[in-house]
């Protein structure tokens, strides 16, 4: 009788952690999808007011390094509160308006437009090939953080001396890093909600955020170099 009522409680443990997994993979979907619409009036704004062009160099890195962090560190002070979604609504607002530069440079190629839609048809192609990967895969994936933490690393120093250097080979390489890295950080994300190790869907979501920002913005740079066609 108690081993029936053991099998009872196991299953309905097992239920339960199923059902707070989906909940979270549901509303972090959800939060990502709404997040996208403050990025796309934030690089609308500083396309059509030009209010970033003047962020060159090491202001810019400054700038987009305090602001980044300063959004990073209030969310996940708030992550367990009310204030915690418009904080990070602000933030992908911010990294809009911080994208917008790079959007106006590919605007001026002739085919801008297009490689833009390239590069967010790429996006998101490898986060859905990544969620799909993270459904079927049941090997744990945790092992992979301290790899790719250092790899992330990597680019963020080799980022900020390219800024200083402005070397087309540098960005190029350190684009196609970018790509691969947090294209692997984004199946290490899904792959944490997905077991459970991830269970605050605001945290879930300015982690993906992040990974799909990447792979975006170092395409459309890959794009810009390899492909942009000058009047």
């Amino acid at each position: 009788m108690s081993d029936h009522i053991q099998s009872i409680d196991r299953s309905y443990a097992l239920d339960a952690g199923a059902q707070q997994r989906n909940r979270v993979l549901r509303n972090t979907y959800w939060l990502l999808a709404l997040s996208l619409v403050p990025t796309v009036m934030g690089a609308w704004l500083g396309v059509a007011t030009g209010m970033t062009r003047s962020l060159n160099g090491g202001l810019g890195m400054m700038v987009f390094l305090g602001g980044a962090f300063g959004f990073i560190f209030a969310i996940e002070k708030t992550k367990n509160s009310a204030a915690g979604v418009p904080v990070l609504l602000g933030f992908t607002f911010f990294m809009g308006l911080m994208l917008s530069r790079m959007i106006a440079a590919v605007l001026g190629f002739k085919n801008g437009p297009e490689l833009i839609m390239t590069a967010f048809g790429g996006t998101a192609g490898v986060f859905f090939a990544m969620a799909s990967l993270s459904s079927i895969i049941k090997r744990d994936l945790s092992g992979m953080g301290k790899w790719l933490f250092v790899g992330a690393l990597a680019i963020l120093v080799g980022g900020i001396i390219n800024v200083f250097v402005g070397s087309t080979a540098g960005m190029l390489a350190i684009s196609v890093m970018a790509i691969g890295v947090f294209s692997a950080y984004m199946l290490y994300d899904l792959k944490r909600i997905v077991d459970g190790g991830e269970t605050n869907y605001i945290s879930a979501t300015l982690a993906l955020y992040l990974d799909i920002i990447n792979v975006f913005q170092s395409l459309l740079a890959l794009l810009g170099i390899l492909g942009g066609e000058r009047d």
